[in-house]
Order: C-alpha cells, then sequence, then structure tokens
C-alpha cells in the first residue's frame, strides 16, 4: 500500500536523535571540529614540540588541518552530504604549520602579509560552500561560529601586519643596535656630562616609556635609555631573562657602545631589582642609584636560594609564552594598545603602543613575569652599597605598610641615601609629568651628589 506524504519519516539533522546516513553529518562536524581543536593542544603540550613561537604556531595550524580533513574524508565516507570543500582548509592550514616548521621564524614576515588576505578569501569561499552543501542545521551552526572566529582572525592579522609597517614608518629607531652576544639591544643616549645616567624601564615597558623623563635629565647629564631583548627596537634572546642576564646584558651593552662609567642608576619597579643586581655585580661601575618604586626584592636571608626558570626538559611556561606571543599576530596586541592609558609625550606614547602591540614584546613580557621570583632573589645579594648616594622613590599612592618598610630597608644600604615619598601612583612615577619631574630631580640630586662627592640634600 501507498505511503502517503504526510506519513514519510524525515531523515534526523540532529545528533542526538539515532543517527541515518543523512543525520550522520551532525555527527561529522562535531567530531572533527573537535578533533582538530584537541589534536591542536596535544601538538602544543607534545614534548617533541620545541617551545618557540614558531613551531608551536605550527602545532596549532596543524592540528587544526587534521580536523578540517576529517570533515572532508568522513563526510564523504559516512554521509549523503559530502563536504570536500573542507580539504582547502586542511590543506592550508597544514602548509602554513609546515613552512613554519621548516624555515621558523624566517618565513614570518611573508607569511604575515600572505596569510590574511588569503584567509579572508578561504573564509568568503567556505562561507557560500556551507550555505549550498550543507543542508544539516546543526552542522550549519557549528560551522558558522568557526568561519566566524577566523574572518576575525583574517580581519585582525591584516590589521596587525599593516599596523606594524605603518609603525615602522613612523616610529624610526633612535640610537643604535648593539650586539651583546647572540641578540642586538637598542640604546639611545644624549645629552653631555658625567657620570652618565642610565635608565632602566619597568615590567613590559621600553625605552619610550622614560619619554619624560630622558629629555629633561639630558638638559644635566649624558643620559642612555635601552630596550631589553624583545622590548621596543631590540631583538629577542634565546637566554631565559632573569635579573642576573639582564644586567650583563646591560654591562655588556655600555661597553660596547663605548660609554663609560662608572654610571648613575636608574630603575623602575621591576628596573630597580636590574639596577640592584647591575650595582652587586659591578660595583665599581656605579656611580649612584635610584630605585623608583621597586619592585620589592626577596629577603637577605634567602637571597640566591631560587634559580632563574629555564623551563627544564618541559617548558610549560615557554610554550603559554609562544601562544601569547601569536595572539599578537592576530591583533590582540593592537587592540589592547589603543585601549591602554596614554599619559606620555604625543611621540613617546606611539612608541610604546607600537611596541606594545609586537609578538616580541608579548612573549618577552610574559618571560619576564616568569623570571621574576629569581630576579627579585639576584637583587637581594646587594647589601651595603657602603656611602654610594641612593635615593629611594616610594610611591604614596597605593603602597601598603609593608611595600614602604621595604623601602625603607632599601634606603638603608647606603650611609648617604635619602627616601622620599611622592604624591603619585606607581605607574605615574614615570608615566605622568608631575610624578616624572620628582622622578628628575631625584636622578639630578644623585648626579649632583656623586660629581661633588657630598652627602645628599
Amino acid at each position: 500500500m501507498a505511503t502517503s506524504h504526510t506519513d514519510q519519516i524525515p531523515v534526523s539533522e540532529d545528533p542526538a536523535s539515532p543517527p541515518t546516513r543523512g543525520g550522520r553529518i551532525g555527527w561529522v562536524v562535531a567530531g572533527s571540529l573537535v578533533t582538530g581543536l584537541v589534536a591542536a593542544l596535544l601538538l602544543v603540550a607534545a614534548p617533541f614540540i620545541p617551545a618557540t613561537e614558531s613551531t608551536i604556531t605550527a602545532a596549532v595550524l596543524c592540528g587544526f588541518a587534521l580536523g578540517w580533513a576529517m570533515l572532508a574524508v568522513l563526510s564523504v565516507r559516512f554521509t549523503d552530504q559530502p563536504q570536500r570543500w573542507a580539504v582547502a582548509p586542511a590543506l592550508f592550514m597544514g602548509l602554513g604549520g609546515l613552512l613554519l616548521l621548516a624555515f621558523g621564524s624566517s618565513v614570518h614576515g611573508v607569511l604575515d602579509w600572505l596569510w590574511s588576505p588569503a584567509l579572508l578569501a578561504l573564509v568568503t569561499w567556505m562561507l557560500v560552500c556551507v550555505h549550498r552543501r550543507l543542508r544539516s542545521r546543526t552542522g550549519r551552526w557549528l560551522l558558522y561560529p568557526v568561519i566566524g572566529v577566523l574572518a576575525l582572525a583574517a580581519v585582525g592579522g591584516g590589521w596587525a601586519t599593516v599596523g606594524a609597517a605603518a609603525d615602522a614608518r613612523a616610529y624610526p629607531m633612535p640610537g643604535q643596535l648593539i650586539d651583546v652576544g647572540g641578540h642586538r639591544l637598542h640604546l639611545n643616549c644624549t645629552g653631555s656630562g658625567t657620570p652618565a645616567v642610565v635608565l632602566q624601564p619597568g615590567w613590559g615597558e621600553m625605552s619610550s616609556n622614560m619619554g619624560w623623563i630622558a629629555p629633561a635629565v639630558a638638559r644635566g647629564t649624558r643620559v642612555c635609555v635601552y630596550d631589553r631583548a624583545g622590548r621596543g627596537w631590540s631583538e629577542p634572546a634565546d637566554s631565559p631573562q632573569d635579573a642576573t642576564q639582564i644586567a650583563t646584558d646591560l654591562h655588556t651593552l655600555l661597553q660596547r657602545a663605548h660609554v663609560p662609567g662608572p654610571y648613575v642608576l636608574a630603575g623602575h619597579s621591576f628596573g630597580g631589582l636590574y639596577m640592584l643586581t647591575f650595582a652587586d655585580r659591578y660595583p665599581d661601575e656605579v656611580a649612584g642609584m635610584v630605585l623608583v618604586d621597586s619592585t620589592n626584592p626577596a629577603s637577605a636571608a634567602t637571597a640566591r636560594t631560587a634559580s632563574r626558570y629555564d623551563g627544564g626538559s618541559y617548558d610549560v611556561l615557554g610554550r603559554l609564552s609562544a601562544l601569547v606571543s601569536s595572539s599578537a599576530r592576530l591583533g590582540l596586541g593592537r587592540l589592547y594598545a589603543q585601549v591602554a592609558p596614554a599619559s606620555l609625550p604625543p611621540r613617546s606614547q606611539g612608541e610604546v603602543n607600537a611596541s606594545t602591540a609586537t609578538a616580541s614584546n608579548l612573549g618577552s613580557t610574559v618571560d619576564e613575569y616568569v623570571q621574576a621570583n629569581a630576579s627579585e632573589h639576584e637583587a637581594a645579594s646587594l647589601r651595603d652599597f657602603a656611602d654610594t648616594p641612593l635615593v629611594v622613590l616610594t610611591a604614596g599612592i597605593g603602597s601598603d605598610a609593608t611595600h614602604v618598610a621595604v623601602q625603607n630597608q632599601l634606603a638603608a644600604l647606603s650611609t648617604n641615601s635619602a627616601h622620599r615619598v611622592v604624591e603619585s601612583d606607581h605607574e605615574g612615577l614615570i608615566g605622568n609629568e608631575d610624578g616624572a619631574a620628582a622622578t628628575t630631580r631625584a636622578i639630578l640630586d644623585v648626579v649632583q651628589a656623586a660629581r661633588s662627592h657630598t652627602a645628599l640634600r
């Protein structure tokens, strides 16, 4: 007997229903996407994958490529809705991953320009294919958000690449790049006179963060600002950047740039740890020091008991740093730079924003935080600054009693010292014009005391 049209059983499109051949496509889409994500995570975590930005990015791309390849193969084999178009994103991502594995960071410059427009074209084509060839509502609901994320990645990546090129034209490097052993650091010295002042910015910051202070100090003596590895115009370093390594690189930089000592050192926040370590390692080359709301060192009793984090045989935090670096190539760093507080002189602020947006800046900032414990212990090794001029500046806004007490202990390192509490918050001591003026006065006071061999007033 013939069956009426209303008695026909529809083909299920919901993975929660018993899978028919037509209904399996929802399960295939879901399983393929999950497989790609899991494969990417497993490859990122795999011990045989080095913890570098290039290889970690390659691992993510290869994992996603596997997911798209599965969608193409399984939809042909097990459903009546073949999604052969999925071969294209599989090949696109797989090829990108293999190029990064084979050539490393040397292909980043080319891929940054080619990847975004190619991905945007691919995403547009994928959207058309899904609309025409995938009848499953479940499959579409799963794929449309993924395609949307890929579109955002393409747009963000293009924005980051074009923005970086514009920044390079707008903010040419002042000063010079000097090899300190495997990587080059940026150094810019202005003004004249002795002793030379060396400025050290805080965590995640660069030379241009001293935009208020450096020009003002240059009116009274020679002043040098520089970028730590991976910041500003400096190249990334392969070695972990704890306080000892940073102090060693700074010493090499100054020697190879023929900047004669002894120096007046001025360090803000984490920069204070690095200057304390420099003074401990090279005491004869330090004429004075200003600690600008320095991060507190570890207690003297535990000095040198912590070793720097080098990842050992399995570098979990190094993999995290590489993932964070990769995110900058999708425009996330540039997005953050657009909403970050702006209080520096316009050009300096532009240079800081340009640096904040880069992959190397994000990676080095994460590494600096990872090394914080070792840096705090290394800085605590300086226990006696004799009668060398020392000014300790403490932010009067946001500082608790414990922090102020440790700042008092820092001032006690020298018999020729002053502890000044400034009505400013932590960042305002360099980023705000009034706070920076107080910091400048402290630096010039130390310069004068070092020149005249007199007590601080």
